[in-house]
């Protein structure tokens, strides 16, 4: 059998096992830090500022959304968040795989998306092993605080994920859904019309940007 010649960043793009502690994903995990310092520390009233260093460190950061301080992630750049999205206080986001955020995403306090995750078998964990799955949240979710989402899981358009929940598999759009294990309680009906409400946000933004 042929060896694997990929880098240690390509296994884990991939989904794949690798190795975590390589110079160069500790280098790149060491800039993340120090972009999510820089941000962490900003003034509220400096949104602008804020939103020009997620737009650096993320894949994709949206118009008018907000992520609230404190906020951590381990890379950055495998995030892809919507347009009018907002997380509130404490979000972190293990991105060794690519998380994407839809658009009018609504996030409690304390929500914990886990890209990252570990072999069961021990021998592979004492080896230093571990791999990641996508997460994907689509449009208009609202996820309550605390609510934990962990690797590989989609979640779909509309659908709010109750306080609290723990997110082990696939949930589908246009449902609330809680618990731990999260499981579906109740169908919803999806809109029927476009959203109105974040113009008054957009403004917000603007005129924030112009004070900073």
């Amino acid at each position: 059998m042929a060896s694997d010649t990929r880098s240690e960043k390509e296994k884990m793009l991939a989904g794949d096992l690798y190795n975590a502690f390589t110079p160069e994903l500790l280098g790149e995990r060491s800039l993340c830090k120090d972009f999510i310092y820089e941000y962490n520390n900003t003034r509220p009233s400096e949104s602008a500022k804020r939103t020009e260093l997620l737009q650096k460190m993320f894949g994709k950061f949206g118009n008018n959304s907000l992520i609230e301080t404190p906020f951590f992630c381990d890379y950055g750049y495998n995030i892809h968040w919507g347009e009018n999205s907002f997380a509130n206080y404490n979000l972190v986001i293990l991105d060794i795989c690519s998380v994407h955020v839809g658009d009018y995403v609504l996030m409690g306090p304390d929500v914990k998306i886990y890209g990252a995750t570990h072999p069961t078998d021990p021998q592979q964990r004492l080896d230093g092993c571990e791999y990641g799955k996508p997460v994907r949240i689509g449009n208009n979710v609202w996820i309550g605080g605390s609510a934990v989402i962990v690797a590989g899981v989609t979640i779909g358009d509309n659908s709010v994920i109750g306080a609290g929940s723990v997110v082990v598999k696939d949930i589908p759009a246009n449902v609330v859904a809680v618990g731990n294990p999260c499981k579906v309680i109740k169908q919803l009906e999806p809109p029927t019309r476009p959203p109105k409400g974040y113009q008054q946000l957009t403004g917000f933004l603007q005129e924030e940007k112009e004070k900073s």
